[in-house]
């Protein structure tokens, strides 16, 4: 095991190298001028212009530019904003309180998701399963933004049952925001499930556990819900970083202090520094998310082994 974790340590780097550099392109080749409406509506004086272009090497060649960037980032040092602000001080504000509500839209969307395919696979059809598909391609038909909108506003504003902006972020509060974030996976988690129960139930290694005389709750648990994990734990897996990548409109319509507003603000201010820090980061979670989902295959199925 441990070899096989340097090894995909390993062959994490070139990974992590390419898509940096792609980031780095996109950020700072291809949108253009970087100090376009920096001073406003008039252009910025020639050594504004100069100092920037030297504190971000935009004189040098791009593969420079690049190299100086990944030996600062190498070090954690993730570079300075056009106004001076550290980049890794503005991450390690708002990261981790994006974390704290991707944690909690996990938690939701593992435990409801995962128990209603249960239930519907086991059901087969029947009542249960019936409320189950209609009730996912209900979430999956609605875009979170609307689904955001709607809890806020009715139970929010017009039934008062929460609150309609998040004043302090702590897990409780981050419950709500957390569930909108995971409706829409949630509804997919369900479903796979399902399917995945309703397939695996009519296994030979099933069949042999009822004829071993086996009580129905330890052949579910033991055997047909490991087994059927497997592509539940994948989505997942890779579902952590598509939430701390995609909560920009959840943070804004609950107002969560996090690193979707500090994007969007970077975006519109053209803070290519803050832009290229955070997806950095972002890629850092994927990477070790994907490590992590491929170590717990081997621990749901154990006809899996890493050598």
């Amino acid at each position: 095991m441990g070899r096989y974790v340097l090894r995909r340590l390993l062959q994490m780097v070139p990974v992590f190298v390419g898509t940096t550099f792609l980031i780095y392109v996109l950020v700072w080749a291809v949108p253009g001028d970087p100090f376009e409406g920096k001073c406003g509506e008039r252009d910025c004086p020639d050594s504004y212009v100069s100092m920037m272009r030297d504190r971000f090497n935009l004189d040098d060649p791009l593969l420079v530019q690049y190299w100086k960037y990944l030996v600062n980032l190498v070090q954690g040092d993730f570079g300075v904003t056009s106004s001076g602000v550290q980049v890794v001080d503005r991450i390690a504000a708002t990261f981790p309180v994006t974390l704290r509500l991707a944690l909690v839209a996990l938690l939701i969307e593992a435990v409801i998701g995962i128990t209603a395919g249960v239930v519907s696979g086991l059901r087969g059809r029947g009542f249960l399963d019936s409320l189950v598909l209609v009730s996912t391609l209900f979430l999956i038909s609605i875009p979170v933004f609307v689904t955001g909108y709607v809890v806020q506003l009715v139970f929010g504003l017009q039934l008062g049952w929460i609150a309609p902006t998040v004043t302090t972020p702590s897990f409780g509060n981050l419950v709500v925001p957390g569930f909108v974030l995971a409706s829409l996976s949630m509804a997919y988690v369900a479903r796979l499930t399902r399917a995945s129960i309703a397939e695996n139930r009519r296994a030979d290694y099933v069949r042999t556990a009822l004829a071993k005389g086996l009580t129905g709750r330890r052949i579910v648990g033991v055997h047909l819900l490991r087994n059927s994990l497997i592509p539940v734990v994948t989505f997942l897996g890779t579902d952590l970083g598509a939430f701390l990548g995609g909560a920009i409109v959840t943070e804004g319509i609950f107002n969560v202090p996090g690193v979707g507003g500090l994007v969007f603000r970077s975006i519109l201010t053209k803070d290519g520094a803050m832009v290229t820090g955070v997806v950095t980061v972002l890629v850092l979670v994927y990477l070790l998310m994907t490590l992590l989902v491929d170590l717990l295959y081997a621990v749901l199925d154990p006809r899996i082994r890493y050598d």
